[in-house]
């Protein structure tokens, strides 16, 4: 884990606090690279670097950067789990030769604010993107937003599920119902009882009451009412 005290540029303006950044990268070559790149501007300071998912995290969390410049194949924790973590305290700029649209959306579902393909942009460019990226920007490198496009286009949306209609209860009780929905299940009596624990005459009594309340003389009119009522 390498840290760096942060420090105060000048600019025409007057001093200015850069902006931070830290580097999380398994490619210690690559790494080098970036650092060349962030500290050639004035405007952005290299405070820390990682090697791995689990010390990208340590790293962030010690020194609070504005910007995470974060690979996505990385040992021990993948990018994309890193920002989930992160992006609570920091920016996250996704940097990376992974542009699949899987893991280009799934690092922006994690909080990724930016994704960047290595070889598809400018060296130049990376300071631009870095600001905007701390500023509040949500930016994407051509590759990397055309495999987002794809992503969302194949996307099967979820069928629409009708709402289950609530049956009216008829004016009955709650377990009249339920010996309601066995009488319409076909079952009879002595079934009816088995299922409640209750005797064949308790049971008989609930069926008076049903067709007194439903109006009806038989278990056929009873489960038309019933059903009707659906």
């Amino acid at each position: 884990m390498t840290v760096v005290d942060d420090t105060t540029a000048t600019t025409r303006e007057g001093p200015r606090r850069p902006v931070t950044v830290v580097i999380a990268d398994d490619n210690a070559v690559i790494r080098m690279g970036l650092r060349s790149l962030v500290e050639s501007s004035p405007r952005l300071r290299v405070v820390g670097e990682a090697a791995d998912g689990d010390e990208a995290v340590r790293v962030v969390r010690a020194t609070l950067p504005d910007v995470v410049l974060l690979d996505v194949r990385m040992p021990r924790r993948d990018g994309v789990q890193v920002a989930a973590e992160v992006h609570c305290w920091s920016k996250v700029l996704m940097l990376t030769y992974a542009h699949s649209p899987e893991v280009v959306r799934a690092a922006v579902e994690a909080g990724a604010s930016g994704y960047l393909v290595h070889g598809q942009f400018a060296s130049h460019e990376l300071e631009g993107t870095v600001l905007a990226v701390a500023d509040g920007a949500f930016l994407l490198s051509s590759p990397a937003a055309a495999a987002l496009r794809e992503s969302w286009a194949t996307v099967v949306p979820e069928p629409e599920v009708a709402p289950v209609p609530v049956r009216p209860d008829l004016g009955l009780s709650a377990r009249q119902q339920e010996v309601m929905d066995h009488i319409a299940a076909g079952r009879t009596n002595g079934e009816i009882a088995a299922t409640f624990y209750l005797s064949e005459k308790t049971v008989k009594n609930h069926v008076n009451h049903i067709f007194a309340r439903l109006g009806v003389r038989s278990r056929a009119e009873a489960v038309s009412v019933w059903l009707g009522g659906s």
